[in-house]
């Protein structure tokens, strides 16, 4: 009897914490502008979620995520790129200088949040704590910058993408295209 009571009450807890917890989309951001956001701005549409340093091996990324986002942001999707300076303190500036570099250097026109924190523990973003949980689709912790997730048009997460994986690869475009194809 303990044990179904038990099992009763962690049944009840998740379904609460479920609840709760809502959809990606009502993941509180703010916007490299400090103006209060979240994902439910792109509801209906494919998003990729970028954790993004300004000083990593992997900067050079942002061309590739701005043409992809050129390319297919008129057939619904969106880049968002959210600073880091949690691995290697490779994102130091401030907002201003963030902006100011992703414009002049790569030309960034998709959406850039403010810096969060990714890696586990107190300061990591609830975001990133539902991206990487144990029960999400893909989880594990975020190793490093540009970490992709690829979130379909109903806030599902269909698709996580490594450092190492160029945004302009094969698999991320296949990944891209198929959801944006997913009605």
């Amino acid at each position: 009897m303990k044990s179904l009571i038990a099992k009763f009450v962690i049944t009840i807890m998740s379904i609460a914490t479920s609840a709760a917890a809502g959809s990606i989309y009502d993941i509180p951001l703010k916007d490299i502008d400090g103006k209060q956001t979240s994902l439910g701005n792109y509801r209906g549409k494919v998003v990729l979620v970028v954790n993004v340093a300004s000083q990593c091996g992997y900067t050079r990324q942002y061309k590739p995520l701005e043409s992809l986002y050129r390319k297919y942001k008129d057939q619904g999707l969106v880049v968002v790129g959210i600073p880091s300076n949690d691995f290697g303190g490779q994102e130091p500036g401030s907002h201003e200088e963030i902006k100011r570099f992703c414009s002049s250097k790569f030309d960034v026109t998709f959406p850039m949040m403010a810096k969060v924190g990714v890696r586990s523990g107190p300061d990591q973003h609830p975001l990133y704590a539902a991206l990487t949980a144990k029960d999400a689709p893909f989880p594990g912790e975020v190793k490093w910058n540009f970490t992709k997730f690829l979130i379909d048009r109903k806030g599902k997460v269909v698709a996580r993408f490594e450092p190492g994986d160029e945004p302009d690869s094969p698999n991320v475009i296949k990944a891209i295209e198929a959801a944006l194809a997913a009605k």
